[in-house]
């Protein structure tokens, strides 16, 4: 898979067959419509391009925006390569591309850039200022230009929308199991390991703690969670704790994994949590011994978990 951020430097594209949005957690809806883009560019010769955004658009028009995001970018581009698109195309996205009219970012953006063969969008797909474009534009255009414009039918855009909401919720209620089944793969979380005040250390069980610099990015319900590692290229059992340390009264979110079988310096490496399921609460204890006792049966909690997988 090929990943382009810079529009000034994109190839020109073979057969593009083409689909744009922002895919927050390429969920199993969304992997139809790759499916889609994959099978038809195979058929006539061409390739396959998912066009997105970043900063997601939201963030640009409402900076105030709530909004939570199930993928970092990072996060994406990887599910995406996971899910065999030819091509990934980032655009950065700002206020003066969000003011071109529908007719600029028809034939500037979409035509000069990647010469569309198919595009395969929603029946509500809206573009261009005030979002005034829309898939009966794009129809009107294809025929001057020599794209076809296949529709994604209601039904499956609502299918998406349900089911990105669902697991929004799902993840903010700490229901990363059920999360899991909408999205065909574990939520994960991408961060760099940053020093910590050493207290797993001493209570024997160290963790990594976790940096997570996109504030966009969705953080499930405070807990413990049974969890997969991926160091580099080797993938390690592990228990996760977020919350806010309320045994030591801490006052910040902390992001910590205990690796087990593990003991290597790893300070300013990224990891990769693949979460596999809750295990329980957050909990303030009343001293550090009683933590110590529960963490030993955490890990034979999350041990139990992850050996079923």
């Amino acid at each position: 898979m090929k990943v382009y951020k810079d529009l000034a430097a994109l190839p020109r594209f073979r057969k593009a067959v083409i689909t744009i949005g922002s895919y927050d957690g390429v969920h199993a809806g969304h992997q139809a419509i790759i499916q889609r883009i994959n099978n038809i560019a195979k058929e006539q010769g061409g390739e396959s391009i998912m066009i997105t955004f970043y900063p997601h658009p939201r963030f640009v028009v409402r900076p105030d925006d709530p909004f939570k995001l199930i993928n970092t970018i990072d996060e994406k581009v990887a599910l995406l390569e996971k899910y065999g698109v030819d091509n990934v195309v980032i655009v950065p996205f700002t206020k003066a591309f969000s003011k071109q009219t529908p007719e600029e970012y028809i034939q500037g953006f979409l035509v000069d850039k990647f010469q569309p063969n198919k595009i395969v969008i929603g029946y509500d797909h809206k573009f261009g200022n005030k979002r005034a474009g829309n898939i009966d534009l794009l129809k009107t255009y294809a025929p001057k230009f020599g794209f076809e414009v296949l529709e994604i039918q209601k039904q499956d855009v609502d299918t998406i929308v349900v089911s990105s909401t669902k697991i929004r919720k799902a993840l903010q209620e700490g229901s990363v199991k059920k999360a899991k089944e909408w999205l065909n793969h574990p939520f994960v979380i991408q961060g760099k390991v940053v020093y910590g005040q050493q207290l797993g250390t001493k209570i024997g069980f160290p963790t990594a703690n976790i940096e997570v610099t996109d504030k966009h990015k969705l953080i499930p319900l405070e807990g413990i969670y049974a969890v997969k590692v991926k160091h580099h290229d080797t993938i390690y059992n592990g228990m996760l704790y977020i919350g806010n340390r309320p045994t030591i009264n801490g006052a910040d979110q902390s992001i910590e994994v205990n690796i087990f079988d593990f003991d290597k310096n790893i300070y300013g490496d990224q990891l990769t949590l693949e979460f596999i399921e809750r295990t329980r609460d957050d909990k303030k204890f009343d001293t550090l011994e009683e933590l110590q006792k529960q963490l030993v049966q955490d890990k034979i909690d999350t041990l139990k978990v992850l050996k079923n997988l």
